[in-house]
Formats: C-alpha cells, sequence, structure tokens
C-alpha cells in the first residue's frame, strides 16, 4: 500500500468525524484509500498457454490519485508529439495575490475560471499587437493549486511557443502583470461571489470595495522562465506539470506515529529541499484543498492549439516549421 494510502487509512476516518468535508471531496479521498485494493474489486489475467491465473485489484481512476497518473501522463504526452512545433516554447506562470486566496477557495470554479480566462486573455491580446508579434500564438493552460508545503497556492502554468516575444527574447513580464490584473479584477467584480466565516465581512459593499482598491494597487506577479531547447525538451517537460498532484508518494518520508514527514524545496530559500513534520490531520486539511469541483477542466487549450484550430491553423504550422 502506497503512503499517501497509508496516511488515509490511518486519519481519514477520525477528520471526517471532526470536519464538515463536502460530499465529492470525501468521495475522492476515498477512493484513493481504496485504489487498487479488494474494495474496489478486481480483474483476472489468465495465461492462453500455460493457464496461469493472477488477479490484479481495479484502480480508482480518479485524477487527484498519484498511483492513477502514469498511464494518464503517458497518453497525453504522446498525443501532444503530434502537436509540439519546431520552435522555442516558453513558460510563464500567472499567480494572484495571496490576499484573495480565501475567496478563491471558496469561491473555486468562477475563480479558477477567471484566471484562465484573465491569463489566456492577456496572452493573445499581447501577441496580436504589432509592437510584439502581430499575430497568434498557441499554448495550453495547467491549474496548479498548491505550493511546495501543500499550502493553498493557485496559479496557471502556461506553455507558449516562442513568437511573441521581444528582441531580448524574453516577455515583457511587468506589462503582462499590468494587463492581467486589470483583466482578473475586472471579471472578478463581474462575479457574485460568496462569502463564508471570517470572509463573510466582505459582503460588505465598503469592505469589499476596499479590497478591490488594494489589489489594483499591488504589483502581481507573472514570470516567464528560460525557452525550452527544442521540441523534445518540452514533451519532457510537460509531463512534469500537467498531470502532477498537490504531493507524491516519493515526496512522503515516512509516518511516525501521528505525524506525516514530506521533502518539500523551499523556493524562497534558494531552492533548498528540506522537511516539514506535520500531523496526519493536517496532512489530510491540505490535501484536500487541492481537489478540484467535479468535472473542472484543469488542462485547457488556445490559440492555434486550440480544438477549432488544430486541424488547419496547427497544420500549417507545423509545415512552416520544419
Amino acid at each position: 500500500m502506497e503512503k499517501i494510502q497509508k496516511i488515509l487509512n490511518k486519519g481519514l476516518e477520525e477528520y471526517l468525524g471532526k470536519n464538515k468535508v463536502i460530499g465529492y471531496k470525501q468521495k475522492v479521498v476515498k477512493a484513493i484509500r481504496n485504489c487498487k485494493t479488494e474494495k474496489m474489486g478486481a480483474h483476472k489475467y489468465v495465461c492462453d498457454e500455460c493457464g496461469y491465473e493472477e488477479i490484479a485489484y481495479n484502480s480508482c481512476r480518479n485524477r487527484h490519485c498519484p498511483n492513477c497518473q502514469m498511464t494518464k501522463k503517458l497518453k497525453w504526452i504522446e498525443a501532444r508529439k503530434e502537436e509540439v512545433l519546431n520552435v522555442k516554447y516558453y513558460h510563464v506562470v500567472f499567480t494572484i495575490p495571496s490576499e484573495i486566496y480565501n475567496i478563491a477557495y471558496q469561491n473555486q470554479e468562477k475563480m479558477y475560471k477567471i484566471m484562465f480566462k484573465a491569463s489566456s486573455e492577456t496572452l493573445q491580446e499581447l501577441a496580436k499587437d504589432k509592437k510584439y508579434l502581430g499575430g497568434e500564438v498557441g499554448f495550453f493552460s495547467i491549474l496548479h493549486t498548491w505550493g511546495q508545503n501543500l499550502m493553498y497556492h493557485p496559479h496557471v502554468h502556461i506553455v507558449v511557443t516562442g513568437g511573441g516575444l521581444t528582441e531580448t527574447n524574453k516577455w515583457i513580464e511587468r506589462v503582462m502583470s499590468k494587463v492581467f490584473r486589470g483583466k482578473f479584477m475586472h471579471y472578478m467584480r463581474r462575479e457574485k461571489l460568496e462569502f463564508f466565516n471570517k470572509m463573510k465581512e466582505f459582503e460588505n459593499p465598503v469592505i469589499y470595495n476596499e479590497l478591490i482598491q488594494n489589489l489594483y494597487q499591488k504589483d502581481w506577479v507573472v514570470y516567464c522562465k528560460e525557452p525550452f531547447k527544442n521540441a523534445e525538451s518540452v514533451i519532457q517537460y510537460l509531463g512534469k506539470y500537467t498531470h502532477r498532484v498537490a504531493i507524491s508518494n516519493e515526496r512522503i518520508v515516512g509516518i511516525e506515529g501521528e505525524e506525516v514527514k514530506f521533502k518539500w524545496r523551499d523556493y524562497k530559500d534558494n531552492n533548498k529541499m528540506k522537511e516539514m513534520k506535520i500531523s496526519i490531520e493536517e496532512f489530510i486539511r491540505r490535501f484536500m484543498m487541492h481537489i478540484l469541483p467535479p468535472n473542472f477542466m484543469k488542462i485547457r487549450y488556445y490559440g492555434i492549439l486550440g480544438n477549432r484550430n488544430k486541424k488547419k491553423k496547427l497544420l500549417k504550422c507545423k509545415i512552416l516549421t520544419r
């Protein structure tokens, strides 16, 4: 049995007894706990030559399960190989200020959609500007909601074709930041958001408008990493991000009594790898924060990689970039 399953076996029932957990999240963690066990049922393999039989337990196939992602990841990467162009690709990350983390968590589907919409429109708008490219780029976006310490940190990773770059081979991050901030705040103000517990104060229009004004004054973090060397390196890189879950079994060092120890990278301290120890209850709480709403698409495609453009525009680009 994998480490995350052991943690859930040890502490899930007690956690659910103490805390009110929405139904779909309960369903997910119970599926992960039972993955590839007798509770999920089984299927039989029989050798045609010697008649040897072997029983294999069924997997849960949940997208949040670290045990079930490898096959999905390999299939996804294989499909993307046909779409990679012989050009530079860039990795751009859009983040939102910590001041609205709680609002985002209480309005996940609405706020995550705004993140996708605002970040995609930012890239497309700047790419179409003749000052940068004057054309259409292709990219896909992936939503992640966690930091290395398993705390809530919603952000969007985008892998984009390298056409819309300045002469210094770098997107103007400050411009992207301002455009993204403006678009995000525009769509956020149009949404009817819900506020619970300590966030109830934002139902007061005066307090809510103060928050909005403060967010407009902040510098939002958008950054672009160095371009990939070639198409092959893009493919390898995709596997790291597309089907990643909040934490892998490999990062868990051990379970000691009622505590869990896991490895994490501290980006604020020169990317040092460290170990953190938290209670099983806190581990389960953090893990469940990153369970997405049912049927929510966490990978989305835009521009020449959009579904309606793949047959014509992407094919044309592949011919031009051979």
